[in-house]
């Protein structure tokens, strides 16, 4: 029996959101940075790196919109906050790793083929 067109092009629609949602380079990386533990907004983005106040600060919101982020607030005077990953984001946490293993693993490939790319194009 040949399977259903549409119920397959609405599974690839379906991943295909979730992935946009996820996927991008400071989500992957706030998620990683979380792996270690719970941080303040500061820490967090000192660990993360060249990210911008405002984009951490999306980044965060959308990763607490989808269950992968915890935010608490404590109550002093200036109040503190602090991110930390639910039980989804810990689940991420998992293909999060092994996807930077991987890209780690294979950089001196990738950067080999990019270099060998360049040539070809500077022969053409």
């Amino acid at each position: 029996m040949k399977p259903d067109n549409h119920e397959d092009t609405a599974t690839c629609d379906h991943i295909s959101r979730m992935l946009a949602r996820i996927s991008d380079k400071w989500s992957l990386l706030v998620v990683r940075v979380l792996g270690h533990g719970p941080l303040r907004f500061n820490a967090l983005r000192r660990e993360v790196g060249e990210i911008s106040q405002k984009v951490l600060a999306s980044t965060l919101r959308e990763l607490e919109e989808n269950g992968f982020v915890s935010r608490t607030v404590t109550p002093v005077n200036p109040p503190q906050v602090e991110y930390a990953l639910t039980d989804l984001g810990r689940e991420f946490l998992d293909p999060v790793r092994g996807l930077a293993e991987w890209v780690v693993a294979n950089s001196a490939r990738m950067d080999a083929a990019r270099a060998a790319y360049a040539q070809r194009r500077a022969h053409d």
